[in-house]
């Protein structure tokens, strides 16, 4: 039987009871003063569904409080479908897909889709690789910078985006002003363990990083290498495929404003890849446990 035939997906309250399952695993909690003990659901007839009231600070609640679907008009079961939709589409699927699929406006659509790709920010603080592991890292280019003319020569009009990927693990993807050295140093010291091997191309901002980690070889690109036994950026170079695919293929257009959210959605489905045991339905679930705390204003600047 389909996924997709699952009630969650079709009748509201089963997708109450699915999305509380998985954001109160232990229970309802009171958003506002913390209680788990005096709760109880209301069953009024006029009563919302999924309303909750505490008894100890006497106020109502839904499991919606705090997360990405706080003030969403828009049913949960809807909700369910686009997360599902946008977990499991390799290169991503566009607002304007999610509009005609669930039958809503075009502005919902749109800001739906970016409350998803709040939930699927990496809260890890854990620096990746470690003794023994293999990061690589490398940059590219997408899009144009707004206000910017073509430039005859390089990327200077594009917008970069910088992304360290460990071999068989994870990958972490920056939207960056350049790709100098005193900008990419920081980024790697901070996100990479300085016991991973380090393997970049051969250009110059590289060339000049300093001691970031105890191993660091190169390929050089420039001579027509790119691959030396171990040593070479392919799973880097093989994100960046899916990734600018998804950009031109299925976007079109990515604005640099919220650029960074995009290379936080193409992460996260490469974090929860079925390479690592995650197939479809997990990582759809892995998603929705990260809407809790994420809650995005419509006016919320980037991050």
């Amino acid at each position: 039987m389909s996924i997709l035939s699952q009630p969650y997906f079709h009748n509201e309250a089963a997708a109450y009871q699915f999305v509380e399952s998985r954001l109160w695993p232990s229970g309802p909690v009171c958003p506002h003063c913390g209680g788990v003990d005096r709760i109880s659901p209301m069953r009024g007839n006029s009563t919302r569904m999924g309303v909750y009231k505490c008894y100890d600070c006497r106020k109502p609640f839904t499991v919606k409080i705090g997360t990405i679907f706080e003030s969403s008009h828009i049913k949960m079961r809807l909700w369910l479908q686009a997360i599902f939709l946008i977990a499991s589409s390799k290169k991503g699927i566009s607002s304007n897909q999610l509009h005609r699929t669930l039958g809503i406006t075009l502005k919902s659509a749109w800001f739906m889709s970016h409350r998803i790709r709040e939930a699927m920010k990496d809260g890890s603080a854990d620096p990746l690789g470690g003794e023994g592991s293999t990061v690589e890292v490398d940059e590219t280019f997408v899009g144009r910078k707004e206000g910017r003319k073509k430039a005859k020569a390089g990327y200077a009009h594009k917008n970069a985006v910088f992304s360290l990927v460990e071999r068989s693990g994870k990958v972490r993807s920056f939207h960056v002003a350049d790709v100098t050295a005193e900008t990419l140093k920081p980024i790697i010291k901070k996100q990479m363990s300085e016991k991973s091997k380090l393997m970049t191309d051969d250009a110059g901002q590289y060339r000049i990083l300093g001691k970031v980690s105890e191993t660091h070889e190169t390929v050089a690109h420039m001579h027509k290498e790119y691959v030396r036994g171990e040593v070479h950026t392919n799973t880097v170079e093989g994100f960046f495929s899916i990734f600018k695919r998804g950009i031109y293929g299925t976007y079109q257009h990515v604005s640099e404003h919220h650029l960074q959210r995009y290379a936080t959605e193409f992460d996260f489905r490469y974090n929860n890849r079925q390479a690592l045991g995650v197939e479809d339905a997990e990582r759809a679930e892995n998603l929705l446990r990260g809407a809790k705390g994420r809650r995005l204003m419509y006016k919320t600047p980037h991050q």
